[in-house]
């Protein structure tokens, strides 16, 4: 998070005072600050606070502190500060004429323990978003009229129909890379044949999905997270609720139900595109024919390995729909939280996608299946 940003021209750089200043984030504005010292030069400063969202004593001491050291060099003017901050200021200026902020780094146990209290708020956050979530699921399966359907057939075309093309060309070159490391080390043996096997059941029960899920997830998991986070900067969740809509109808269930009804279908999608890209390499590399290729497919793949494909889709479309309209809500009052609130949402949503296919990998070799 930033507490500064900069316009500038030749005469005069203005600073824009950003989120909250005050006794929990000194370090980082300290830093800010003082790496800003080292690129003003000769010009003069105009000094804006009106984005300052909270500001307290230390916040305050720290600002007259830095206020003073630019003083000393440049023309230094304070615009957009209200009457509670004018105060605050005078106040501080009468009474503390000689003090200063000193930043303390921080030992390792401060550390641990402000990252232990932040991932507690991020859990409490998590969970009172799964329980709305899940009040508006259990309510709109009681009043089906409460579902969005148009919403829904919208989300299912950006989702599911637009990701076909990315999803096919991953697919089939996972296929190729898979069938040619595999030709190599069969044709050593004169187990050309086995090579049908090996990508029959390896992309229908574990790369289709999981390759499929990934692209979903950096795809349309990354335009939730930015969609609904620039709905939160410009204010139109707020409306919403002022209206008596609830974001959670409107925004989060139509992106999950569309994703699990897209994902099975794009699953099955890539297992036959990557099948084929398998089938391409075996006929060129090994001289198998697709008539062979088929035949051998027919015996060598199960529906069973189909279907435990087929059956983690829904569980990867639920984790990528959640967590990336979760982070769109956590997006915060600037336009630089989105990026960063995206690339969390990437990252969350394909390491719990590959956790839970580690998950049924372990579930089904239990079973023997």
């Amino acid at each position: 998070m930033t507490y500064l940003s900069i316009t500038q021209n030749d005469r005069s750089i203005t600073l824009h005072s950003i989120n909250h200043w005050n006794i929990y984030h000194l370090k980082a504005i300290d830093k800010e600050l003082s790496e800003l010292l080292k690129k003003i030069n000769n010009r003069s400063i105009v000094w804006d606070v009106s984005g300052i969202e909270s500001f307290d004593s230390a916040g305050v001491i720290l600002f007259r502190q830095y206020y003073h050291t630019f003083q000393q060099k440049h023309t230094v003017e304070i615009i957009g500060y209200n009457d509670k901050q004018k105060r605050m200021y005078k106040l501080l200026e009468l009474h503390s004429k000689n003090s200063t902020i000193t930043i303390k780094t921080p030992n390792i146990f401060h550390r641990i323990g402000k990252a232990t209290l932040k991932s507690l708020e991020g859990g409490k956050e998590l969970l009172e978003f799964l329980g709305q979530t899940t009040m508006a699921f259990g309510q709109s399966l009681l009043s089906p009229s409460k579902i969005r359907f148009k919403e829904i057939s919208y989300y299912i075309h950006i989702s599911g129909i637009n990701a076909l093309p990315i999803v096919a060309l991953t697919a089939f070159l996972v296929g190729l890379v898979i069938a040619y490391q595999s030709a190599v080390q069969l044709a050593k043996f004169g187990a050309d044949i086995f090579i049908v096997d090996m990508i029959g059941i390896s992309i229908t029960r574990e790369l289709a999905p999981m390759i499929t899920a990934i692209v979903i997830a950096g795809r349309s998991g990354s335009s939730y997270t930015a969609q609904i986070g620039a709905m939160k900067i410009t204010q139109e969740i707020n409306a919403m609720k002022t209206m008596g809509f609830d974001p959670y109808y409107f925004l989060v269930l139509p992106r999950i139900f569309a994703l699990i009804v897209a994902m099975p279908l794009l699953i099955f999608f890539a297992d036959i595109v990557g099948i084929f890209g398998g089938m391409v390499v075996a006929n060129l590399e090994l001289g198998i024919s697709f008539e062979q290729f088929i035949h051998r497919l027919q015996s060598a793949l199960s529906p069973t390995h189909y279907l435990i494909g087929i059956l983690k889709a829904p569980f990867f479309a639920v984790i990528i729909a959640i967590i990336s309209t979760y982070r769109g809500f956590q997006v915060s009052s600037n336009t630089q939280s989105i990026g960063y609130y995206t690339t969390k949402s990437v990252v969350n949503s394909i390491f719990f996608v590959i956790v839970c296919d580690a998950l049924f990998s372990i579930f089904f070799t239990g079973l023997g299946i």
